[in-house]
């Protein structure tokens, strides 16, 4: 099947450099980089002018309903090095039942469920673009670290465009998760440890062997891909944004995204100056950020001992820590952790209550909204907008089924 792009060989892209996030140092864009000289994330940078003065609003509205209709803002030149299994727009759906719940403190609840893109995450958003444009910069063999479904999606888009990969998670990452990567022709290895000492192995083969690190932010761009959630969220909503957005952080990649993504439609004028508060939300058993957040500090130090059943979250150290911080500060937010007795009651009630199975990460800023209205931080006259990050099918499932002997007298008044 025919990619859904009306696109030429070479795409009408706008990007002028990459900058080192910390410093501001600038970069040649169309040339293979991993961190900058400074060891932190390199940002893709585009001549925004250019790009409002080439599409408006109406022409994007008659595009395919997919991350590439965003093309101006993507970075990939030609569209035979796009890998893409078909990245649809993702719905924005109304808890309604589940906001009622708790005394009816309510407030307008929706949810963004990233569940519906390939491989079942949103990790496809940022691991189609790191391996499309890995492809277009002559990459061959790509390593890197994974709580589960960042490994899934980069084994699925690795695939696809003819490249090695070599994924490391730690050996209680969910089964299926693991299997998936394996499936997908990728070779997968379990850790004694956690992402960060996965990290530690990827850089040390790729030192020895030449694999390229595809690591969370040590390449320009999976950020790229991620931020189309900012750009797919300002459609949706009129180009007016929700009042807050609760995101599962970890790595915290698609929170910088769409920080991102919100200052470049504002420079050319598709949106106003306002911004969602940016609640980062982590469990309380790895909450790097929180401690950074309250104490008042720009980068984060790794949390020891990290333990929750949100795997997606459980990062002790990230390399973009300022740049999350920056973002939940320069919107008024917050950092919040939550418990994981919390979480699973949040992804119950969801279930039960609107039908909606979530990931536990997604569970995480359901249990934080209702931490949010409990304290009145959050008031039931604004529009919270959650991410439910993968669906829930992914992870493991009580069973809480009953039997019934078909050849025995079954009590149907008691069923």
């Amino acid at each position: 099947m025919p990619l859904n792009v009306n696109l030429t060989a070479e795409r009408p892209t706008f990007v002028t450099h990459l900058e080192c996030g910390l410093t501001g140092a600038r970069y040649d864009a169309d040339v293979l980089h991993g961190l900058s000289d400074a060891g932190r994330p390199l940002l893709v940078r585009y001549d925004l002018a250019g790009v409002g003065a080439s599409i408006d609003k109406a022409a994007l509205g008659q595009r395919p309903r997919d991350l590439w209709r965003w093309r101006e803002l993507l970075p990939v030149r030609r569209t035979d090095n796009i890998v893409s299994l078909g990245e649809i727009d993702t719905p924005v759906i109304a808890l309604d039942k589940v906001a009622a719940m708790d005394g009816g403190r309510g407030g307008r609840l929706l949810v963004k469920d990233e569940g519906r893109l390939p491989t079942g995450s949103f990790k496809a958003r940022g691991l189609v673009m790191a391996i499309s444009m890995a492809k277009e910069l002559g990459v061959t063999s790509i390593a890197m670290p994974t709580n589960g479904n960042a490994g899934a999606a980069a084994a699925a888009y690795a695939a696809q465009a003819g490249m090695e990969a070599i994924i490391f998670c730690p050996d209680d990452t969910p089964e299926i998760n693991v299997r998936e990567i394996a499936a997908q022709g990728a070779r997968v290895y379990r850790v004694n440890g956690l992402i960060d000492d996965c990290g530690k192995l990827v850089r040390e083969g790729a030192a020895a062997n030449g694999w390229f690190d595809l690591s969370t932010l040590k390449e320009p761009y999976r950020i790229e891909g991620k931020k189309t959630m900012g750009l797919e969220l300002a459609e949706q909503f009129g180009w007016e944004l929700p009042d807050v957005i609760f995101y599962p952080t970890g790595g915290g990649t698609g929170l910088i995204g769409m920080w991102k993504a919100f200052a470049e439609l504002q420079a050319f004028g598709w949106i106003g100056a306002k911004r969602p508060r940016m609640i980062a939300v982590q469990a309380e058993g790895c909450a790097p950020m929180v401690r950074a957040w309250e104490a008042g500090d720009r980068h984060a130090t790794r949390w020891e001992d990290a333990a929750t059943i949100a795997s997606g979250i459980r990062v002790p150290q990230a390399v973009g820590d300022f740049l999350i911080l920056d973002a939940v500060r320069e919107s008024n937010g917050r950092a919040v952790a939550v418990s994981d007795a919390a979480i699973e009651k949040a992804v119950d009630d969801a279930a039960r209550g609107d039908g909606l199975l979530l990931c536990p990460e997604g569970g995480a800023t359901l249990a934080a909204w209702r931490q949010a209205r409990a304290e009145g931080w959050v008031g039931a006259d604004e529009t919270a907008l959650l991410f439910n990050c993968a669906t829930g099918l992914k992870y493991p499932l009580p069973d809480t089924s009953r039997t019934l002997d078909r050849h025995a007298t079954i009590d149907f008044a008691g069923l």
